[in-house]
């Protein structure tokens, strides 16, 4: 019955596994609870903020061979010369490899580089030799100094992964994809490489990748932009080889072939460099498409690119909207818009910024679906308060989620109008960045909608960050 019950509350804990705060409560109720809470805890623990402590933990399983070694090159100040390990073997728990840790920690050690190299290859043989099974690597691009794949145990644990974060110029990818045949997210940081086989070879052989997404330009040793379209267009080769599978696709080049028509089941695409050909969209057909982020796409493209989703798209995200032809294009083809996210480009002129918020009531009276709303302007004059009554009056009850990123000056009697014109709707959860009024005022006002029900959850942030999408709580 013990082994039951341990089996059942793994199960529970593991429904609140991002809740570390919880998780670390669970350890002091007793052993039974303390066993079952530790493994979730150590699946991935590079999220930590003291990397320092963590290093040490991990250096404590080192191998007596191990220390000899780093002894011998003189590495005497990273290990103690008595040590005893933790009761729990955390390594064997680990599901996530993250070895920009490693890079982070180890280079921020006053020691020459050939010596970190040999501490980070210690650690790798520890890794590869317990009995964890990883299902999550990021390689950081400077790691080719030594090859994980050649390290003794490195085929079975990682003969399951998943994810894959690497970058296109990596030694060793041909290797790899030998062994990693299983991934189905791969991220991917492109970087000049004069042999950009490796990561070909590992698309290719993968069975069931669904989730892609390639950032960065090539560039020569001057930092000058190669229009390398022989690479590109192996890239899209080797995807069509997945065309049954890919779901989420993220690109930052103009497509050399037409391999988005073959992605029928293609869901969600970002694409993070401007496009210019508008025939390339003319007759590209997206039906299952639900998730468009896009940035400094011409309208008329951006508009082929949401007609012809037909009218499936539940989420846009769109940076440098510079005319409202694309809110109109938005609401007259998009019904069942769920979350939106628009930045507005830098425009000097009150007249455009008031069509751009007569446009955006169109879009709230014919978009009756939408959830969350996020308002990014870089309008030199834009006029809050009328923006915030549109809100106010013309949002369909669904959406109580704001984010916005402000330019210039904002009233606090504007949102104080806003959020008393808000009362008996759903309370709202709101962001508000880069603020330039004083933030004890700001603070002061919110609290006071909070205790009126108004407000459920506000932050505040007074620099300017860019928001992933649609990350409400």
């Amino acid at each position: 019955m013990w082994y039951l019950d341990k089996d059942i509350l793994f199960l529970i804990l593991e429904e609140i596994n991002n809740d570390k705060k919880t998780l670390y409560s669970c350890l002091l109720v007793n052993r039974t609870w303390c066993v079952a809470a530790v493994p979730l805890l150590w699946r991935n623990p590079w999220d930590s903020y003291n990397f320092k402590s963590l290093l040490d933990v991990i250096l404590s399983y080192l191998s007596e061979e191990s220390r000899n070694i780093l002894k011998n090159q003189g590495i005497n100040n990273l290990i103690a010369e008595t040590y005893q390990q933790p009761l729990f073997n955390y390594i064997d728990f680990l599901k996530y490899l993250d070895l920009n840790f490693l890079e982070k920690t180890i280079s921020s050690f006053k020691i020459e580089e050939s010596k970190q190299i040999i501490i980070k290859n210690e650690i790798l043989k520890l890794f590869c030799n317990s009995n964890a099974t990883f299902i999550h690597l990021s390689i950081p691009r400077n790691i080719s100094n030594y090859q994980l794949h050649l390290i003794t145990g490195a085929e079975r644990c990682l003969s399951e992964l998943e994810f894959l974060h690497c970058n296109v110029d990596q030694n060793g990818l041909k290797d790899l994809a030998s062994i990693c045949k299983s991934i189905k997210t791969l991220k991917v940081d492109i970087y000049y490489c004069a042999d950009n086989s490796g990561i070909i070879k590992l698309i290719e052989v993968q069975k069931n990748l669904h989730d892609v997404g390639f950032i960065g330009i090539h560039y020569d040793s001057s930092q000058k932009k190669i229009n390398d379209e022989s690479f590109y267009k192996s890239l899209e080769e080797s995807l069509i080889k997945h065309a049954g599978s890919i779901q989420y696709l993220k690109i930052d080049w103009i497509p050399i072939t037409g391999f988005l028509s073959y992605l029928v089941n293609l869901s969600s695409l970002e694409i993070c460099n401007g496009w210019n050909d508008i025939n390339y969209f003319e007759n590209l057909s997206s039906p299952n498409l639900k998730i468009l982020n896009v940035n400094q796409v011409p309208p008329k493209i951006l508009a082929n690119l949401v007609k012809n989703t037909i009218g499936q798209l539940t989420e846009i995200s769109i940076s440098s909207v510079d005319n409202k032809m694309v809110i109109q294009v938005i609401y007259q083809n998009c019904s069942n818009l769920k979350y939106l996210h628009l930045s507005l480009a830098n425009n000097n002129s009150l007249t455009d910024s008031n069509l751009f918020i007569l446009e955006i009531e169109n879009l709230l009276v014919n978009c009756q679906c939408l959830k969350g709303l996020i308002i990014n302007t870089c309008f030199a004059v834009f006029r809050w308060d009328q923006f915030f009554m549109i809100l106010a009056r013309s949002s369909p009850v669904s959406l109580f989620r704001f984010k916005f990123i402000f330019s210039g000056t904002v009233k606090l009697e504007d949102l104080k109008l806003f959020f008393d014109k808000w009362e008996d709707r759903n309370p709202m959860l709101l962001t508000i960045n880069n603020l330039q009024c004083s933030k004890m005022q700001m603070e002061d006002l919110i609290k006071q909608y909070r205790v009126r029900g108004t407000i459920k959850k506000c932050s505040i942030d007074r620099n300017f960050i860019s928001y992933q999408n649609f990350d409400w709580a």
